[in-house]
């Protein structure tokens, strides 16, 4: 049996808080990015299983046929993403980006293969380059089990559409946990001023990393007593995230329709970092913290690249820089308030984080109107 997604979920402007100088679009989702589409398919089983997979396409064509431009970055190496060398190498994209558990990358890499190949027109292709993410959620998931399918990633590819994106405990973040609380998918989008071309970037992030919670700059961790080594810096009897400090990792995926090069869009990349910085993640040992990053403009076919004036300038992307950042950040915040609690393996409980107690953090910070009320959780 498979689980669907929770039909509603509580993000963080939902709470009265607004992070970041630029607006999100309408949808305050990576699909803001016109064409850009999202699938899950969960695997919440029995007392153990608690996985799945969510694939991101950049869009709804030919990928194989009509590469995107496309970059990656590792913020920490600790993980096991595949086809990373060749977008680096050559700059684009040919297959859906497949995010799951890191004992079934090598499924969904032989399922991202197999869907390519069985596509029309691609009886002569004898080469694809899957690019799936990874992060390990074997606290709450039977992980050993390895029970993500490629019926589950083919599943998740072709159910890919625009519009809203389920967030939370679905998908490929089903089992994971996040800053010391349950995590899951989360995303979020900017739209640059007008000024500065009204290009969007979205961010969609599979958190499932520690560290010290800081929501709007506001320390919640510390204020809900729940981090990374409080046991240390509190002495004994201070409550530790559950499962281990180092564990952990977050995938973020990024998507444009800004005209820019792969050599920008790594740039891009790299900003992201400072998205994940801001929500309080250290990016520890073993998190394994890596970034893709797509523009769904100059679409490549065969041989043929975009004139180089059509391209945005290096002094044209800070603005993208920005959004990159605070697309990221709220990313995970939406992660977080729409994740809800799970049990799983061995009776491992990953609690979600109390949205009650997160508002009367946040309005006492300055960071909500006193006078709205508190939203419930679903």
């Amino acid at each position: 049996m498979t689980a669907s997604a929770q039909s509603e979920s509580v993000r963080l402007r939902d709470l009265g808080v607004a992070p970041g100088l630029f607006s999100p679009g309408s949808l305050n989702a990576i699909t803001d990015v016109a064409g850009v589409q999202v699938g899950h398919r969960t695997r919440m089983e029995g007392d153990s299983v608690r996985t799945g997979v969510t694939a991101i396409r950049p869009h709804g064509g030919d990928l194989f046929r009509e590469k995107v431009p496309a970059a990656v970055h590792v913020g920490n190496g600790f993980g096991k993403a595949a086809g990373f060398l060749q977008v680096r190498e050559l700059g684009t994209i040919e297959t859906p980006i497949v995010l799951t558990n890191t004992l079934d990358v090598g499924t969904a890499v032989d399922a991202t293969v197999a869907w390519t190949l069985d596509r029309p027109g691609h009886e002569d292709v004898g080469s694809v380059n899957a690019v799936v993410g990874e992060t390990n959620d074997g606290y709450l998931n039977d992980i050993r089990g390895q029970h993500v399918t490629r019926g589950d990633v083919t599943a998740a590819i072709e159910s890919a559409s625009g519009g809203p994106v389920a967030e939370g405990s679905v998908g490929a973040g089903t089992g994971t946990s996040a800053l010391g609380w349950k995590g899951g998918i989360g995303t979020s989008s900017r739209v640059l001023p007008e000024e500065h071309g009204t290009h969007t970037v979205g961010a969609l992030v599979q958190a499932n990393y520690g560290g010290v919670l800081r929501i709007d700059g506001v320390p919640v961790g510390e204020r809900l007593g729940r981090y990374d080594f409080r046991s240390v810096v509190e002495g004994e009897g201070g409550e530790e995230a559950p499962g281990p400090d180092d564990a952990g990792s977050c995938m973020i995926v990024l998507a444009t329709d800004a005209p820019v090069s792969p050599r920008n869009l790594e740039r891009m990349a790299k900003r992201a970092m400072l998205g994940l910085a801001r929500t309080g993640s250290y990016a520890s040992n073993g998190s394994g913290d890596f970034v893709v990053a797509f523009s769904t403009q100059n679409r490549r076919t065969g041989a043929a690249a975009p004139r180089p004036d059509s391209l945005l300038p290096n002094d044209q992307m800070s603005p993208l820089f920005l959004a990159t950042v605070e697309a990221t950040e709220e990313a995970v915040y939406n992660a977080l308030t729409a994740a809800t609690t799970v049990t799983g393996r061995d009776g491992h409980t990953q609690k979600a984080l109390p949205l009650a107690r997160l508002r009367t953090i946040l309005r006492e910070a300055g960071r909500i109107d006193t006078t709205e009320s508190d939203a419930p959780r679903p």
